[in-house]
């Protein structure tokens, strides 16, 4: 039978949307299917803040009555506004390994952002480098960390045969916690570093946990070193006042305030790191639903996670090589340590950023996955 494209209009098709990925990965033991509730607001035009500075066309593809396909086609107003650009955007990109699901999605999709204007596309991502990023191509043997994308190897050829190229890898690194070599590593770099960050402390520089009960606050102070820190980093795009409270909220169910560290100048918040549990170790069993049995095995779950991912770590510029880098680090590690969790994810690191991986690789990180962002373009040659 023949495949057909529709624009996800209703209703019913929204959720066929949704349920599809439960389909592609039923046989697949490493995938993490998210919970349904969060999918359904994340496709919300209302709920999602995304959506206050943006447009998107989600795309189903069928064969028959039965979904085997989906696309987004979604432009970002705020990161063309940020980098002058006319970029496009896909993801949530699923398809099972025929070719011509793939094409047709692709040619649906990119049809869409040339109607829009658009010069250049990127992808996957959902929805821009502050959702989930990239497509997983090296790393398949163990299931993704929180807020890490996954999916079948075959993807990258999908992908690749409807003309696009690599724009940019992103790294994640494991580090083994209880392992001698970290250890032995550390007795060493901790001294360094607590030599080096006294620097900072003499200037006035101090230290505190990420503090929840002062939640609404704190958000604010790590909103703006977030959007100062980070601006100058390859395809980022800063997180308005609605989006970034509600990032936040969505973290502070999984969050452990041990993990999070703040450094501040005076009243100035200049820096901050941050790790979380990996939640995805109890999210595995509920298989997307809390009730009526996953809410009891995502509890019973949640006590035996031995792992974490450290998803931040930023400075503001100013602030950078003064010691409070050191700082930083010397403030993770000792929480990382402190922690009862055996390893440790640091994602995602851009290729080229070769200070922070040789940082990774100094704390005896290795890569384990990668992920690629892809790009073609819309003109005709």
């Amino acid at each position: 039978m023949s495949v057909n494209i529709h624009p996800v209009t209703t209703a019913s098709d929204l959720r066929r949307f949704i349920q599809l990925p439960w389909h592609i990965y039923r046989d697949d033991p490493n995938w993490v299917a998210p919970l349904r509730s969060d999918e359904a607001k994340q496709f919300d035009r209302q709920r999602n803040p995304f959506f206050d500075h943006a447009d998107a066309r989600f795309l189903l593809a069928v064969d028959g009555d039965r979904p085997v396909g989906r696309i987004s086609a979604h432009i970002d107003h705020l990161y063309n506004e940020f980098h002058q650009s006319m970029t496009g955007f896909f993801g949530f990109f699923e398809a099972i390994e025929r070719p011509e699901v793939a094409d047709r999605l692709f040619e649906a999709a990119m049809d869409w952002l040339r109607q829009q204007g658009t010069t250049h596309v990127m992808g996957p991502f959902d929805y821009n480098t502050n959702g989930e990023s990239g497509l997983l191509v090296e790393g398949f043997q163990s299931p993704p960390a929180l807020m890490m994308p996954y999916n079948p190897p075959y993807y990258g050829d999908l992908i690749e045969r409807n003309g696009f190229a690599k724009a940019k890898d992103l790294v994640a690194y494991l580090v083994q916690l209880d392992g001698e070599t970290f250890l032995h590593e550390m007795e060493s770099l901790v001294p360094r570093l607590e030599k080096i960050s006294q620097r900072a402390l003499d200037e006035g520089y101090a230290t505190r946990r990420v503090n929840l009960k002062d939640f609404d606050a704190e958000v604010e102070r790590l909103r703006e070193i977030y959007n100062e820190a980070w601006e100058a980093n390859w395809g980022f795009v800063p997180l308005t006042e609605r989006e970034f409270d509600e990032t936040a909220r969505e973290l502070k169910r999984v969050a452990d305030p041990s993990l999070g560290v703040m450094i501040e100048f005076g009243d100035e918040p200049v820096a901050f790191g941050m790790a979380l549990p990996d939640f995805n170790q109890a999210l595995r069993p509920a298989n997307g639903r809390l009730f009526p049995f996953g809410l009891l095995k995502l509890l019973w779950h949640m006590r035996h996670i031995d792992g974490m991912r450290m998803m931040t770590l930023g400075i503001k510029a100013q602030h950078r090589v003064r010691g409070v880098d050191a700082l930083l680090y010397l403030h993770m590690i000792r929480a990382a340590m402190a922690s009862p969790y055996t390893w440790c994810e640091c994602s995602w690191i851009l290729e080229d950023n070769h200070r922070m991986r040789q940082t990774m690789e100094r704390i005896t990180g290795h890569v384990y996955k990668r992920y690629r962002v892809y790009e073609r373009s819309l003109q005709e040659p």
